[in-house]
């Protein structure tokens, strides 16, 4: 008997048959794009702004209308190391759909063009550029932005974490941004962030280069109406049971948190039998697996927290949603210092994206690590 494939997907691309809604919002991404405008998306970190993008990409009214990029800067520190990954991007995703492009790209980037290889079998360029080769980032962004102009459909460039851009050293970085891409005439923009603060900052501060020069999408939970029956459904198909009353345990317990019900629901499945059902023992066993697989990189984070800044966290863990951080009745539960220690330890929580401000209610951003440290400090959260 074949091996049943497991539908709760949590990596790689996501088929339309396992994708769960984003109906209202995949609409008004594709809306967007198409009518011209360029988009920012905000949402927390994983709630599913790839998938919704790369569900997007692979729309008829796009895909065949559009070159479309992707790349992630979560992890860039620099203006050069954006440059390379834009470009590397542009090169990797077109070299198999336009070779008169991907030569046109070689061309237009005189910067760093003779760093390209060849392979010696197809007699195609290989990108084989490092880091280092590319010595004036500012010029050879502005050769990328121009090879953009002359490309021979309209592009789409989609880029993820954007608020790292803010914390580059260079100062300039959203200013020469801006300045390229409001000359573009055949490319639109997808800026998508999980730092809520830092993303509304830099598009809707009248002193920010991209003030108002976009429409905003907010991406929450998918409401759990649509969301449990999507994973009874699921279950059903594959002669498996689950009961709304346990899925909708798993909701509850994650706040609707997209990644890690999938992972859960992935997990557990993986655990039930053909004709069985998948209990709330079994779910417990995905949540105990997920959260043990995950310690040793939530230890590291906390040994990177300085004390004042951990004990907010762990207060603002405990409470799950909290509110009023400088209140005396907050402190005091807490065994806090004080009103202006809480401040600084918030602001910098904040900055780091630990926590997540909305409507002036605390949550620790990843719903996974506050669990886990409720858990080592014998206040565990439990379906």
């Amino acid at each position: 008997m074949s091996e049943v494939r497991n539908p709760f997907i949590v990596t790689g691309k996501i088929e339309p048959a396992y994708f769960c809604d984003r109906v209202v919002e995949s609409q008004r991404l594709v809306k967007s794009i198409v009518n011209g405008n360029n988009l920012v998306i905000i949402s927390p970190r994983r709630m599913g702004k790839t998938g919704l993008i790369q569900f997007c990409y692979d729309k008829p009214e796009i895909k065949d209308e559009y070159y479309t990029f992707f790349l992630d800067i979560l992890h860039t520190t620099s203006l050069r190391e954006f440059t390379y990954l834009l470009g590397r991007s542009i090169y990797e995703t077109l070299l198999p759909l336009s070779h008169k492009m991907t030569r046109l790209f070689i061309q237009t980037l005189r910067s760093i063009s003779g760093k390209f290889g060849f392979d010696p079998l197809s007699g195609f360029p290989t990108f084989n550029i490092e880091l280092g080769d590319i010595n004036r980032p500012e010029y050879t962004l502005e050769e990328i932005f121009h090879y953009l102009s002359q490309a021979d459909k309209p592009c789409i460039v989609a880029i993820d974490e954007f608020q790292q851009i803010s914390k580059y050293p260079e100062k300039n970085v959203e200013a020469l941004l801006r300045t390229h891409i409001q000359k573009l005439g055949n490319c639109n923009f997808i800026f998508a962030g999980s730092e809520r603060h830092m993303m509304e900052e830099m598009f809707t501060s009248t002193a920010r280069p991209f003030y108002l020069s976009c429409d905003m999408l907010e991406l929450k939970a998918i409401v759990p109406e649509v969301y449990i029956p999507f994973v009874i459904r699921l279950f059903e198909e594959r002669n498996r049971k689950i009961l709304p009353e346990n899925a909708e345990k798993v909701y509850q317990l994650f706040k609707g948190h997209t990644f890690y019900m999938q992972k859960t629901f992935n997990e557990a499945f993986a655990d039930t039998e053909s004709g069985q059902e998948c209990t709330l023992d079994t779910l417990r066993k995905a949540i105990n697996t997920i959260i043990a697989s995950n310690d040793t990189i939530f230890r590291e984070i906390l040994s990177n927290i300085p004390d004042k800044q951990k004990e907010l966290l762990y207060a603002i863990a405990r409470d799950g949603e909290a509110e009023r951080l400088t209140s005396a009745q907050f402190i005091k539960r807490h065994n806090l210092t004080s009103a202006s220690s809480v401040q600084s330890a918030m602001k910098k929580l904040l900055e780091k994206d630990l926590i997540t401000e909305t409507g002036k209610v605390y949550s620790v951003s990843d719903k996974l690590f506050g669990m886990w440290m409720n858990r080592l400090y014998g206040n565990g959260n439990a379906l």
